[in-house]
């Protein structure tokens, strides 16, 4: 077990080795405001989170853990379908009665350079709060939306098979069976999507029981093409609500994915169709999906949550900007700063439209535009504009037009997004 004292507040850091698994995961849900957690649930921890040695963190103020910290490895898919081994950080948290004295500071500046050194280029997570990671040097590089949908309103009328495929209610076994293959065609076409290991099936199909998650069986759909392969997968649960005698009952769909855009159209209208089903929520979307296109009245769906979703911070440079393709070709000198040490520096940027193809060095060349890490984070993967950025003073702009030319180059034609919470 490895130790890190820090500074002199009495607080060390240690990796936690499964002996330590217990206390840690206790303190984990206490800093996630989970007060009940059983015994059994602590024996499950391991097989539910992936808790990998020497990537599990926990910072101790004498035996009481006050802090924790994990990480893993999963594939980042990048703009033009490039895959990119990204550092993905969870189960952050600092005991209330320790906070403002730099615990996730020190926790960062230990793992960020340890994901840089094991060649991960970037590092991701689902941030909690807005105003946490920023000083760290993520910038949030996805956001979400949820709608709900009022159902009469929607003018789709009754549910019809689709021409060329089907839609066939499905057991949880056939999920398992037929979900790895399906979600490893969408994610590849999905800037922002990652990669997803037996684990994840287990635990969202109920064959694993996850702590405090209270489980309901929900209903699963497939959507099948002509030939029979599954190109779709619908995840809902249904309330059982009556007014007198009409029904009132709300659908919420758990997950949904389509390899192609006949599965999304059927599976959606499906959903849409569902007997007694009067409002539809949609559960966390791509900000620009096209639900409320499908829809006769695109008024029928009212956005319910809207925010920032995954941040990304980058750890390489050079291999980030290589990993991705670009719009168009052309160059970009980018000044990077960052307090940290980790990626600072002046990149030549010569773009390609092919993933992998793109030249990136070190340069003395005069920069063109220059920000901070965080900015490059919220820019990587195509949804943040480099001129909204300049506008609101935190791009500097040296070369005129610098900016829009670095939109050409990066933005993508659909928004990116992550559809998993880890």
């Amino acid at each position: 077990m490895s130790h890190d004292r820090g500074r002199d507040d009495g607080v060390d850091l240690r990796a936690v080795d499964e002996d330590g698994y217990a206390a840690w995961t206790r303190a984990c849900h206490r800093g996630f405001l989970r007060s009940a957690i059983t015994d059994e649930d602590l024996a499950l921890s391991p097989s539910v989170l992936e808790m990998i040695p020497g990537r599990v963190l926990g910072a101790y103020d004498g035996d009481r853990c006050v802090g924790t910290f994990r990480t893993f490895s999963r594939e980042l898919t990048v703009p033009g379908g490039g895959l990119l081994t990204a550092c993905a950080v969870s189960s952050v948290t600092v005991a209330a009665t320790h906070r403002r004295r730099g615990l996730l500071g020190r926790m960062m500046a230990r793992e960020l350079p340890a994901a840089r050194d094991r060649g991960e280029a970037v590092a991701i997570l689902i941030a909690a709060e807005y105003p946490i990671y920023g000083r760290f040097g993520f910038g949030p590089a996805t956001w979400t939306t949820e709608w709900t949908v009022d159902v009469p309103r929607t003018g789709l009328g009754r549910y019809e098979p689709p021409r060329g495929g089907r839609v066939d209610l499905a057991e949880a076994a056939e999920v398992r069976a037929a979900g790895p293959a399906l979600h490893d065609r969408f994610r590849r076409s999905v800037p922002g999507a990652i990669s997803r290991d037996a684990r994840w099936w287990q635990v969202n199909t109920g064959e694993i029981q996850p702590p405090i998650r209270q489980w309901k069986d929900p209903f699963y759909a497939l959507y099948r093409d002509a030939s029979g392969r599954v190109d779709g997968l619908l995840v809902y649960t249904v309330e059982d609500i009556w007014e007198g005698k009409l029904p009132q009952c709300p659908l919420t769909v758990r997950h949904a994915l389509a390899a192609t855009p006949e599965a999304e159209r059927a599976l959606w209208h499906y959903a849409l169709s569902v007997d007694w089903t009067a409002k539809l929520h949609t559960g966390l979307r791509p900000p620009d999906d096209v639900l409320p296109l499908l829809l006769g009245d695109p008024r029928a769906a009212q956005v319910t949550t809207h925010g920032d979703y995954m941040w990304l911070r980058v750890l390489d440079v050079p291999a980030a900007l290589r990993a991705r393709s670009y719009g168009t070709t052309g160059s970009l000198v980018l000044q990077i700063h960052d307090e940290a040490g980790i990626a600072g520096g002046r990149y030549e940027l010569n773009a390609s439209t092919e993933p992998g193809a793109s030249e990136v060095r070190t340069t003395t060349r005069d920069a063109d535009l220059a920000m901070d890490v965080r900015e490059l984070g919220a820019l990587y993967l195509g949804d943040e504009s480099a001129v909204r950025l300049a506008t609101l003073g935190r791009i500097e702009e040296l070369t005129p037009g610098a900016a829009a030319r670095a939109d050409l180059l990066t933005r993508t034609s659909r928004r990116p997004w992550c559809p998993d919470m880890f």
